[in-house]
This record gives C-alpha cells, sequence and structure tokens, in this order.
C-alpha cells in the first residue's frame, strides 16, 4: 500500500467518456484510482500480456496493482513508472489539434462520412502538423489491441503523442487500457449481468463504433503490426499475481473469460 497527499495530486488532461479517475505522481511513479470498476486489474492484465506479444517494451506502458490511500480513503488501482523523456510532455491528439487548428479532432473526424477515410485523416493531419511517421502503422497497433481487449473508451482524448515545446515529437507508449475487459461494473457492465451478452455489446469510439470493422480498416490501409503470443497459461499465471485484498477472486474469473473468449474469437491476431 502506498499513502498519497495532495500536494501528489494531478490533473490530466486524458478523459474518459465516462468520468476521471483521481491520479497522482511520486517522484518517478504514477498512480491512479479505480473509479467505475476494475479499471486498475484491466490496465495491469492487458499491459503485462502486452508482454506476450510483438510490441518492443518501450512501445507500452506496463501497470502493477496497488492499493493506495488518500486522505481518509482507500482506493484500489495501479502505479506505473515515469514514461517521459526529460523536457517532454504528453499532449492529446484532441488538444494538439486545437493548438494547431483551433478545431476538435473529434469533431473532424465524425463530420467526415466514409469511416476509411476518418482514420486517413486522423493518421495524415497527426503526421502533418507533428512531421511524425508510421502513425498509421501506430494507429493499427492500438486498434488491434483496444479490439482485443475490449477498450471502449480509445478517443482523441486518450490517444497522444509526446512534444519537448521545441517542435520535437515522439510517438507516445500506448497507454490508458482502463477501459477495457468490460471493467465498468458501476454503470455499463454489472456484476449480476451476462458475461458473453455484454462482450457483444461493447462498441468501440476511435472512428466508428464496431471493433471489427475499425480492424479491419487498419489491416487494409496499414497492415498489421501486431501479434499476440500469450497462452491461457499466461493468463493464469497473471491473474494469480494479483493479491485478493486488491481484486478478488470473482473478478479474476471474469476477466479470465472474457480474456479466453476473445481468443477464441480472434485466433488470426496470434502468432
Amino acid at each position: 500500500m502506498v499513502t498519497l497527499f495532495e500536494n501528489n495530486r494531478i490533473n490530466s488532461e486524458t478523459r474518459s467518456s465516462k468520468g476521471n479517475q483521481l491520479k497522482w505522481r511520486d517522484d518517478t511513479t504514477w498512480y491512479k484510482a479505480d473509479y467505475t470498476g476494475y479499471e486498475g486489474l484491466s490496465e495491469y492484465m492487458i499491459s503485462q500480456l502486452l508482454r506476450f506479444s510483438s510490441l518492443q517494451d518501450e512501445e507500452f506502458v506496463v501497470y502493477e496493482p496497488e492499493n493506495i490511500r488518500y486522505r481518509a480513503s482507500l482506493f484500489h488501482g495501479v502505479k506505473s513508472k515515469d514514461f517521459l523523456p526529460d523536457g517532454f510532455q504528453l499532449i492529446t491528439l484532441e488538444r494538439l489539434f486545437q493548438n494547431a487548428y483551433g478545431r476538435s479532432l473529434n469533431t473532424m473526424i465524425y463530420k467526415t462520412e466514409n469511416k476509411e477515410n476518418r482514420l486517413k485523416l486522423l493518421v495524415s493531419e497527426t503526421e502533418r502538423v507533428t512531421g511524425l511517421k508510421g502513425f498509421g502503422s501506430y494507429m493499427a497497433k492500438i486498434l488491434a489491441i483496444d479490439t482485443f481487449f475490449l477498450n471502449e473508451d480509445r478517443h482523441t482524448h486518450n490517444i497522444a503523442v509526446l512534444a519537448n515545446g521545441l517542435g520535437e515529437y515522439r510517438l507516445c507508449p500506448i497507454f490508458d487500457q482502463g477501459a477495457g475487459l468490460l471493467a465498468d461494473t458501476t454503470i455499463d457492465y454489472p456484476l449480476t449481468g451476462d458475461i458473453y451478452e455484454m462482450m457483444a455489446s461493447v462498441h468501440s469510439k476511435t472512428f466508428c463504433d464496431d471493433f471489427a470493422e475499425q480492424l479491419d480498416i487498419a489491416d487494409r490501409l496499414y497492415g498489421r503490426h501486431i501479434r499476440f503470443t500469450f497462452t491461457k497459461k499466461d493468463i493464469d499465471f497473471l491473474l494469480a499475481k494479483v493479491p485478493e485484498d486488491i481484486y478478488d477472486s470473482s473478478l479474476k474469473e471474469r476477466v479470465r473469460t472474457i480474456l479466453y473468449e476473445q481468443m477464441r474469437q480472434y485466433p488470426n491476431l496470434f502468432a
């Protein structure tokens, strides 16, 4: 358990459509508290399973479960190492476009009728503003991850680049997986609900509301740039490591069921 104070509290520009998690920073460690369910368990499992993929370690943020004491309350959540290089800050695509054009990227996307052109717009305009190359491949990785892990909250406030204020930009490690794996038990995916029916009801938000369609479009435009290599044994091992005083066995069993089913649904995402 870690005890955090008011001076550790941070206000992040990355926002969820369902509200903002409490976030803190202590030296070189970042913390996030659960808000609508078991976001921390989702962050932990997804980031740990990405270690069993074709991604390099620096391409994604790794999370670990943590109990957090703040003021008079105890929160379940996660911690991660600070991934910002010296002199760099995280800037979301939404803020990037507001700064560059005075317009909302999300509005620009959804005013574009053709869904394929929506992704092209996101990629080409981001590359134009930042000078980055290969942003299409980067987005293809994100969309494959979100599809498999059912991350319903990947909008333009949750996609970012790194900037240093001197005109230099870098790709941002993939972060913010808390809305995956039906983690929202308070609003949309109650613990009493049917898992398979709820899985079928989850919608994406990046440039259309269908995960499979987003993935197909990204593959067609930019190719497949990620492969998973984990097994059911890897899932079981990672879940067994989670302390019961943070996430109990019923939550871990629910996550296991979701992951097993997604492995069945998306065998083409595996090496």
